[in-house]
């Protein structure tokens, strides 16, 4: 037990516990999942599609509460009982944002549900923004870092083009047979410094995805917005993807990148508009610029070697939208949700779809 009282994560434990997953991002976690597996660890993603989820976290979690919290630790407790986990031999790990959205309470709610569901002896790795929580020991290395940040930065790639394809198809299930081929060729990049050549790599997945056959019939184009869990997990927001291309719609979905860099945009506004300086300026500054540079190198290998369409770039959602919302709204999704929604509207994307935990 840690200074809080609940179980908490232990050097030691990296041998013997397997850390379970909360599926939200399917392509981007597949890659962190492998870069925690390099990194010593046992790791694994919940699949489980089962709306019993809801009825399980219903029951630790008040209705009052944001529903990905329900919907979460409903997934955790349904894995741990379900029977094929030794829970004296697993660890959960969860990510809270640390601002003034109830998410922040995540990992006490989740706690909480552990031990009045009679699993307070499972650990929980708690990655905020701001770091671990004090009491853990979970470890990692800076190739740990950028395996992770890689993973993220691919997975944009992968869900921008593969949302394309699958939508166009001409052989059913194609799409998905190159998107795992190059999971399994990136996960194979991860065990050496390949994965670093990034405008190579991008090249290289963007043409091969170019030589899926697609029909020519259009399709209309559906923004999906809206809180972070809601937006890209399928059962948060009841398999919107699927259904929009089972109606033969196109699933406009920005990348994670985005939020990440409009999270690092916030602590500049907190320190010019609010006084409040938690972070390193330089630091700040230097990994949004990294970033940026990323997020660009993806959209020129979209536009060079393809007929697909690009996301978005962070610098045009920065002023998008500044004579319409302030840089100051900053709470949750803030003024990125409207950038997004203006930025679709502008690339002739009409219709959207803005998935909220509390609507």
């Amino acid at each position: 037990m840690g200074n809080s009282g609940f179980a908490v994560f232990t050097r030691d434990m990296k041998k013997t516990h397997t850390i379970l997953i909360p599926q939200m991002l399917p392509i981007h976690f597949t890659l962190l999942k492998e870069a925690l597996i390099l990194e010593g660890y046992k790791a694994e993603i919940l699949h489980d599609t089962d709306r019993h989820f809801v009825e399980e976290g219903l029951r630790y979690v008040h209705n009052d509460m944001c529903y990905p919290a329900i919907l979460v630790i409903g997934q955790f407790i349904n894995a741990l009982k379900s029977g094929r986990y030794d829970t004296t031999k697993v660890a959960l790990i969860l990510t809270q944002t640390g601002g003034g959205c109830r998410a922040s309470n995540y990992i006490y709610l989740l706690r909480k549900a552990l031990v009045a569901s009679g699993f307070g002896h499972v650990p929980v790795i708690a990655l905020a923004t701001g770091g671990l929580d004090t009491d853990t020991e979970f470890e990692y290395s800076r190739k740990f870092v950028a395996r992770g940040v890689h993973s993220l930065l691919y997975g944009d790639l992968l869900m921008t083009l593969y949302n394309q394809a699958r939508a166009k198809e001409l052989t059913p299930g194609s799409s998905k047979r190159k998107l795992d081929k190059w999971l399994r060729i990136i996960g194979l990049y991860f065990k050496s410094t390949a994965f670093l050549k990034f405008r190579h790599n991008c090249t290289k997945i963007v043409e091969d995805f170019a030589t899926i056959p697609l029909c020519d019939e259009p399709r209309v184009k559906v923004g999906i917005v809206g809180e972070i869990y809601l937006k890209y997990s399928a059962l948060g927001n009841n398999y919107l993807e699927d259904f929009l291309i089972s109606e033969k719609a196109e699933p406009v979905v920005s990348g994670v990148l985005d939020f990440i860099l409009y999270a690092l945009s916030t602590n500049e506004t907190n320190r010019s508009m609010y006084g409040i300086r938690k972070d390193n300026r330089s630091v700040t500054f230097s990994l949004k610029k990294v970033l940026i540079a990323k997020q660009n190198t993806m959209i020129k290998a979209i536009q060079d070697h393809s007929h697909f369409s690009p996301m978005d770039s962070f610098e045009e959602l920065y002023t998008i939208s500044d004579h319409i919302i302030s840089k100051g709204v900053v709470m949750g999704e803030g003024w990125l949700l409207t950038a997004e929604i203006l930025a679709h509207i502008k690339h002739g994307v009409d219709n959207v779809v803005c998935a909220q935990p509390f609507g």
